[in-house]
């Protein structure tokens, strides 16, 4: 296997656990307090691994795409744990999932990368999977709750989705020559756009004991492990393969909620999640 592919793999399997783990700890403690604490345990792996990876430094460039990097890194993360929170974690996941792959699949066909007739109709796909897999109609196997949990969270999914797309096309456009630097810098920048929510959350609920900042900070530590997978696979590889193959990271997610959480599927949702995985691998395939 190329190394930008599996690169691209692990850093699908870190994401998708993070989101899991993070989205797991989101249902007993505000999700503005999870979200805060994962991307300060972002910023402090992302600074330690600086020390010993710097490459040629940092440019005005990269320290712009890797705020940008930073702001989809924070409000992706907002949106998708809430979702968590207040949804069904497979909906949200996958919706999530499939947008972070369309969107950098278009912008990689923008600026010069090749997507055959194959890659195109694997976008197409991706878009019937989003309406598939938000489907709550009266042929769904769920209540009126659940179903309602479901709509909710195809909605903080796109958001999710949307800012996640950010966050890979700006790290893909930083490169990989100033080392850790982008990555580095995203998630200061993360840090700081979550300050005034995570202080919402302090006034809320009071500070964290030790047991509800153990998943987050676990979250964290996988979350900075695929960042940097993802940066150093882009080095290997084109945007809209790489960005493709590490947004099957929902596929983690969802199992890990289906056999973990035992989060049950209607049909049209398991032919979207299905779908959704198809159009994953047609689109790297391409």
């Amino acid at each position: 296997m190329p190394v930008g592919a599996l690169l691209g793999l692990i850093a699908a399997l870190g994401y998708g656990a993070s989101d899991f783990v993070a989205g797991v700890a989101g249902r007993k403690t505000p999700v503005m307090l999870v979200t805060a604490v994962t991307l300060a345990v972002e910023f402090v792996f992302a600074a330690v691994v600086l020390v010993f990876v710097h490459g040629t430094g940092p440019t005005p460039s990269v320290l712009l795409w890797g705020a940008l990097s930073g702001i989809g890194s924070a409000f992706g993360t907002l949106a998708l744990y809430q979702g968590f929170a207040v949804g069904a974690m497979s909906v949200v996941a996958t919706v999530s999932g499939v947008l972070t792959v369309v969107i950098p699949a278009i912008v990689g066909v923008a600026i010069g990368n090749r997507l055959p007739v194959i890659g195109v109709l694997g976008v197409v796909a991706a878009v019937a999977a989003v309406a598939l897999v938000s489907y709550t109609g009266k042929g769904a196997e769920v209540d009126g709750a659940q179903a309602g949990e479901r709509r909710g969270g195809a909605v903080y999914g796109v958001a999710a989705g949307a800012s996640f797309a950010l966050l890979f096309i700006a790290l893909e456009r930083a490169g990989t020559s100033s080392g850790a630097w982008p990555v580095t810098t995203g998630q200061l920048v993360s840090c700081v756009v979550v300050v005034p929510f995570a202080v919402i959350g302090f006034r809320v609920h009071g500070r964290l004991t030790g047991s509800e900042l153990r998943l987050p900070a676990v979250a964290g530590v996988l979350a900075a492990i695929a960042a940097f997978s993802y940066l150093a696979a882009t080095g290997f590889g084109e945007l809209v393969v790489i960005a493709v193959l590490t947004s099957m990271y929902p596929a983690v997610t969802v199992l890990l909620a289906r056999f973990v959480l035992h989060e049950r599927w209607n049909w049209p949702q398991r032919i979207g999640l299905m779908l959704s995985a198809a159009s994953v691998v047609v689109i790297a395939l391409a």
